[in-house]
């Protein structure tokens, strides 16, 4: 190694020695000649009489066409009850395949020619996509047309769609970083804010395929759509070829506005308990600004000094307090962004942590601004933005921007020779006028008994209740929806024909109690589970349930006195209140009682859907704050499907259970097969082996074993 040292000593020497070698000099004195400047020619613009506009660039490099349509409405659009239907539609859109296509014929149609075309939606607008050798153009967009304009939203690809967002609903609160994420968007905007709200189970079970096909129909027109395309073509015949496909195209309802943000949570400190965790994550937000405001320019000069001359050397660098550190007043194109701070460290230095974050904020008001700062912040800014116009795409996708949001056409061209203008008085004054340290909302998403400080040294502590709402129950900020006042009309006569079908109003009256003897098998995460269920009503309020499992027999009995269940190697235990409430609820959606006792009820025909070749009668049902649906034949008053909310936290929204058989027991003619499906895939299967109306009872069966 020394001698390895000793030859590098002697070459520089010799090198420094040499005439005409240059001497070595330290970077900073290293002097670059200007950036010569880039310019890239301008998409073609072309707008049909129906208001869309058209924007199209040459590039013969490859021998590919690349871009899509963007078109306005998307999250914001969309009522808290049915939060999530934006993104259910982006996904379900592409899958669901066209009027002619299946989405699985459509795979295979553009696999077999390395074709690409895919959906999407986000906040404030939907694309479709597409990407395709040039060759293969004039055969693929004829399914990029169609779907664009006719999807089929099959139901299939919506329960699928409906049981990935409820597997990332069950998975948000696994990140302590997308908790913080998610959560100081919340204080930022507000909970009620369009830009912050979150799916629930409740509102993803409620979204159906007329949601998706009336949002497709509300906001997907020609007026509300951006279509560009780059790539290996003539763009005059390119104009001909979209004006002969989108000509007759007629114009629809604009998009409304961006909606109000809406006002951000009080300044003051909030906590989110995480137990799992050893670091902490901390976010300070308050309101920020739009991209069209006059001061973005001096905005993101401040940014980047914040970044790369203040938290990240000082905090992390320095200090040491930061797994991660950065932040700015944030700016969007059609509404206001948000200031954010943020930084991750240990538990142990958590308050420690936000002291420094915190002096850093209030230095940007105090610390006046170097020019060693803004000459920094200023080259890096102009330096990069031409990696933003280093490909033609890339120039198609800015123009996008500007057309989508209404912004000038010379925007992202004139943005550095701003930026080159901002002066440090001009930092200085943004920096005070858009980060206001007396408006920030502070959240700690972390371990608190690991803090080296309690957070209460700070001031009065906000929790934050991240828990998920069951299935069924109601979003934040939303409430149930309230059942109708009283039965309609026509709901009432449909029920009477249920009641003939099953035997008449006369023999239901007349059934006390009845037994049931079924076979059930059920999936499970650990499989299928086979058990035998004997189980008893005694109306109006008595249930008595024997289960034969793998594991042993589990009775479990409901009466006004009390519910308890006796368990194998366990004996007795108290019901808890959550499994009786299911219990009673399954027996209160039964059908020998909802037709024995219809006076519970409020009925309301709710439109008609098809189940096989029959146009069937769907007849809501709701009893103590909980709506079901029977699908009927209207025909016959027979019941061919029943629509209830999973109560099983393993299986979000709907279960649906056809009915496939009928049997005559006592009168009274009852189902017999039944198969449950939830999201698509079967769940359950029921075979009632026998029914016993007003059987002999034994009723020391509802008392209580002595311990």
């Amino acid at each position: 190694m020394r001698t390895l040292t000793r030859i590098a000593i002697s070459a520089a020497i010799t090198l420094a020695a040499t005439p005409g070698i240059a001497q070595v000099k330290h970077p900073k004195e290293i002097k670059f000649p200007a950036l010569r400047q880039l310019t890239q020619p301008a998409p073609k613009r072309v707008q049909l009489d129906n208001g869309m506009v058209i924007l199209l660039m040459e590039d013969h490099e490859l021998p590919l066409i690349r871009g899509g349509a963007r078109i306005r409405g998307g999250a914001r659009e969309v009522p808290a009850g049915k939060a999530g239907l934006a993104g259910m539609l982006g996904q379900s859109w592409r899958t669901g395949g066209t009027q002619s296509r299946t989405g699985d014929q459509l795979d295979e149609f553009l696999e077999s020619r390395a074709a690409i075309v895919e959906t999407g939606a986000n906040d404030d607008s939907m694309n479709v996509s597409i990407n395709v050798l040039s060759q293969d153009f004039d055969a693929v967009f004829p399914i990029f047309l169609e779907l664009m304009r006719d999807p089929a939203f099959r139901q299939d690809k919506i329960d699928l769609a409906k049981t990935q967002a409820n597997a990332s609903i069950s998975r948000r609160n696994d990140e302590a970083g997308s908790i913080l994420g998610r959560e100081s968007t919340k204080l930022g905007y507000g909970a009620d804010s369009p830009y912050a709200r979150q799916p629930e189970y409740a509102t993803i079970a409620s979204i159906t395929r007329d949601d998706l096909l009336a949002f497709h129909k509300r906001f997907v027109h020609p007026n509300n759509t951006v279509l560009g395309l780059v790539g290996d073509f003539d763009s005059s015949t390119m104009e001909s070829k979209l004006r002969a496909a989108f000509n007759s195209w007629q114009r629809g309802p604009q998009a409304p506005p961006a909606p109000a943000v809406g006002t951000g949570a009080k300044p003051g400190v909030y906590f989110v308990a995480k137990e799992d965790v050893n670091q902490s994550n901390v976010a300070m937000v308050h309101a920020g600004t739009t991209r069209n405001n006059p001061d973005y320019p001096a905005l993101q000069v401040l940014n980047e000094i914040l970044n790369s001359d203040r938290l990240f050397p000082r905090i992390r660098t320095q200090q040491g307090l930061a797994y991660s550190v950065g932040g700015g007043v944030g700016s969007d194109w059609d509404r206001p962004g948000l200031f954010r701070a943020q930084v991750g460290t240990k538990s142990g230095t958590t308050l420690q942590a936000i002291s420094s974050l915190r002096a850093e904020l209030d230095n940007l008001h105090n610390q006046p601004f170097t020019a060693e700062e803004l000459k920094r912040s200023k080259e890096s800014i102009v330096n990069a933005h031409v990696f933003t116009i280093d490909s033609k795409s890339k120039v198609l996708t800015q123009a996008m921007n500007l057309e989508f949001y209404g912004y000038p056409k010379d925007w992202y061209s004139k943005y550095p020779s701003l930026v080159e203008q901002v002066t440090a008085a001009e930092v200085a004054r943004v920096a005070k006028k858009y980060v206001t340290p007396d408006n920030i909302a502070l959240l700690v998403v972390g371990k608190d008994k690991d803090f080296d400080k309690p957070l209460t040294t700070l001031g009065a502590v906000t929790p934050i209740d991240i828990t998920i709402p069951e299935p069924g129950a109601a979003p934040a900020g939303t409430s149930k929806p309230a059942p109708p006042a009283a039965t309609s009309a026509d709901g009432m006569v449909l029920v009477k024909k249920m009641q003939d079908f099953v035997g008449g109003k006369p023999r239901l009256d007349a059934v006390k109690s009845v037994r049931y003897v079924m076979a059930q098998s059920s999936k499970t995460p650990q499989g299928a589970m086979e058990m035998e269920m004997d189980q008893t009503v005694v109306f109006p309020d008595r249930i008595r349930a024997m289960m034969k499992m793998p594991m042993g027999e589990v009775t479990m009995v409901i009466t006004p006195e009390g519910s308890f269940a006796n368990l194998p190697g366990m004996g007795v235990r108290d019901l808890p209140a959550s499994q009786r409430d299911g219990i009673k609820g399954q027996v209160r959606q039964d059908l020998v009682t909802v037709l024995k006792f219809p006076e519970r009820y409020t009925f309301v025909v709710a439109g008609t859907e098809k189940v096989g070749s029959i146009n069937a009668t769907v007849l809501e049902f709701t009893a103590e704050g909980e709506t079901s649906r029977f699908l009927v034949d209207p025909a016959s008053g027979k019941v061919l499907r029943k629509v209830t909310r999973s109560r099983n936290p393993m299986m979000q929204g709907d279960v649906i259970t056809e009915y496939s058989e009928w049997k005559t027991f006592g009168g009274l003619q009852l189902p017999t097969a039944a198969t449950a499906m939830n999201n698509g895939e079967q769940v359950g299967t029921t075979t009632v082996k026998s029914v016993e109306i007003n059987p002999v009872l034994d009723m020391k069966q509802w008392e209580r074993p002595a311990a």
